[in-house]
């Protein structure tokens, strides 16, 4: 399928956004922008700032400086219910579903605040087809899934509320290679096929990379460099402190002045 177009409108805009815990400031003057129909990833390391970003667009925490605009409407430091009600889900890291509540229930859960009955069964629906373990699992309570599974329906329970934007937060936390990439191609799909815009934060740099259109590097709260994901994927500190390429680097300019001399 062609990948859902994406538009030069921006559904969601942080401007000069800076966020605290107490007296240590996480997040320092940060402006990024996703466009409609676009995956942007935040790569860092830990500690950088990333996940600070998602908790202060949803609400969790008020920005100290700054504005967000989600739709063209302003929701700095609203309520996460308002936000939710907007069109915004969050998929927080660590999954934290409702241990105690089936996989169905935990779903519905996702589209509590959907009064269309119809759309929520095709929307469950979908789910099931993108992710046909859970429908084998709906009835099991969600708290012994295993953890792939948990992310699983944690994106799940995010895509229920029909949002224009997730947020989406480490989503390969402690997964394998094999359930990273199935993740990652879900994640993928939900982007072409319902053009819902996505932004991802992610210290598998290499997934993240390959899945976005538009990436941010944050380092120390601040965005230190932006630009598509085709372009940052070539530029030599990416390779060599998030693509793990810094040897491989090395030997290649050793063959090079190797070659070079032999001339």
């Amino acid at each position: 399928m062609d990948p859902s177009p994406i538009s030069d409108q921006p559904v969601l805009k942080l401007l000069n956004v800076e966020s605290a815990y107490g007296p240590i400031k996480a997040i320092r003057g940060v402006s990024l922008q996703v466009r409609r129909g676009e995956i942007a990833t935040v790569l860092g390391s830990n500690g950088a700032g990333k996940s600070t970003i998602l908790k202060t667009i949803s609400g969790i925490i008020d920005p100290r400086k700054g504005s967000i605009e989600f739709k063209g409407e302003d929701i700095t430091a609203r309520d996460p219910a308002f936000i939710v009600q907007q069109g915004l889900s969050h998929v927080p890291e660590g999954r934290e579903v409702f241990p105690l509540l089936s996989v169905h229930d935990n779903l519905l859960m996702g589209a509590y605040t959907r009064g269309d009955g119809d759309g929520v069964a095709r929307d469950l629906e979908a789910v099931y087809r993108y992710f046909p373990v859970l429908q084998e699992r709906s009835t099991q309570h969600a708290g012994l899934l295993s953890g792939g599974q948990q992310q699983m329906l944690a994106i799940s329970r995010a895509l229920m509320a029909a949002p224009d934007l997730m947020l989406l937060d480490e989503p390969s936390l402690g997964l394998s290679p094999k359930l990273t990439r199935e993740i990652f191609e879900i994640v993928v799909r939900i982007n072409r096929e319902r053009g819902t815009s996505l932004l991802l934060v992610e210290q598998n740099a290499n997934m993240a990379l390959n899945a976005s259109d538009y990436g941010y590097v944050l380092e120390n709260g601040r965005i230190v460099m932006e630009d598509t994901c085709a372009r940052l994927r070539e530029k030599e500190d990416i390779k060599e402190f998030y693509l793990g390429m810094k040897e491989a680097g090395v030997r290649g300019e050793r063959r090079w002045k190797k070659k070079k001399t032999w001339r």
